[in-house]
């Protein structure tokens, strides 16, 4: 298998997964690990693993930064580094656990080559769902969804018909500010933003929980992996984050995935898919968890959720549009250049005066992320004016 993104939460906790495993750590072997610029991580998960190969976005070559590795091991560096890694290195499985837009050339790569895809990278599909899913079915690979709350779905959704499925509902902590009034938002410090009360997370998506516009792109990626009406797709604030998600039926049933919150579970279930994998752990205590919430999100609080729905409705490139506008706006308030419910406004603006045209190609995806991500910045240039 290779594991994209290897350095960060997902990365490095899917190598937990594979190394507290028993016997069944036999039927993994990981060819390749790819990072944008951590080293020394890099370096020791190579080592440890016999990696065939490494990768690195982020240098335009490795004189200097490569240390003692396995005399097999090739070292790819450079913009185009994972996809001639995975070229090389032709894995059977890949684990995208890469942040943001730079994500989709591999999980495109991944598809077309008819290999199983472990999706972390939620943007893939916020940015090209419909190509993405498109490839999937063409050459019969499996998108298995790393995310805890799809992972949830597609564990309550197994063995069921599609037929019988009434509406989903994806939970959300609601993050660090699911107490704070609306009006207190403009104040809030970076660092605050940062605090996620469950998860540790990197920060482009610690800010996206914030925002729940992480939860705007969850809706945008169900949509797209379980075919989904934007009516049968809603959102609920579940502060213990013990519920993943919840499937409810047309007889009134309702199935739900329970756990705690840690990542290394939906990891091992897309490891061992379709079987469950013999990993020791301590899960979910009903007795040490007794009282679990659910409230509705507020909408003047975290306004960002509304338009994932409105991604739905609008259909085409909107997507990447959402996604470029955030990226931009999520690193403008991490850089202290504007106020936290500034990220929201710019990337509703963006979305709004964007001319939204029908998804032809991956080119045309990555021409709009280009466009989107100027615009936002124009909105940027405006709000410092």
């Amino acid at each position: 298998m290779a594991i994209l993104g290897a350095s960060g939460s997902i990365g490095t906790s899917t190598l937990e997964v594979l190394e507290g495993l028993g016997a069944e750590r036999n039927e993994f072997e990981v060819v390749l690990l790819a990072a944008h610029r951590s080293v020394d991580p890099l370096l020791a998960a190579a080592r440890r693993h016999g990696c065939r190969a490494i990768a690195w976005t982020g240098f335009d070559d490795a004189s200097g930064i490569v240390g003692e590795l396995p005399p097999e091991c090739r070292v790819f560096c450079g913009a185009d580094a994972i996809l001639e890694a995975l070229d090389a290195t032709e894995p059977d499985v890949v684990l995208n656990g890469i942040t943001g837009a730079a994500g989709l050339a591999a999980s495109a790569w991944t598809l077309r080559h008819g290999k199983p895809l472990l999706l972390a990278n939620k943007e893939s599909l916020v940015v090209a769902g419909p190509l993405l899913t498109e490839l999937a079915r063409v050459h019969g690979a499996p998108i298995l969804p790393v995310d805890s709350e799809h992972a949830a779905i597609h564990q309550c959704l197994r063995g069921e018909r599609r037929q019988d499925l009434r509406k989903i509902w994806l939970t959300a902590s609601g993050g660090p500010f699911r107490d704070k009034r609306a009006s207190e938002l403009p104040g809030v410090s970076v660092r605050e933003a940062l605090a996620h009360p469950t998860w540790n997370m990197g920060p482009r998506i610690s800010i996206g929980s914030a925002t729940l516009m992480n939860k705007t792109f969850e809706v945008l990626e169900a949509h797209h992996l379980f075919d989904l009406a934007p009516e049968e797709i809603d959102v609920v604030v579940h502060r213990q984050s013990i519920v993943h998600s919840m499937v409810g039926f047309r007889d009134g049933s309702i199935l739900a995935q329970l756990g705690v919150p840690d990542m290394r579970l939906p990891i091992a279930y897309c490891l061992g898919y379709p079987k469950r994998l013999a990993f020791d752990f301590e899960g979910y205590d009903p007795m040490a968890f007794a009282k679990l919430t659910f409230e509705a999100p507020d909408p003047e609080r975290f306004p960002a959720l509304r338009l994932g729905w409105r991604c739905i409705e609008l259909g085409g490139n909107a997507g990447a549009v959402l996604n470029a506008a955030d990226e931009v706006a999520t690193a403008a308030f991490l850089d202290g250049r504007i106020r936290f419910p500034r990220i929201a406004t710019i990337v509703e603006e963006v979305l709004e005066a964007f001319d939204i045209e029908p998804l032809e190609s991956l080119d045309h995806v990555f021409d709009t992320d280009r466009r989107a991500r100027d615009a936002a910045r124009n909105r940027l240039l405006e709000t410092v004016a």
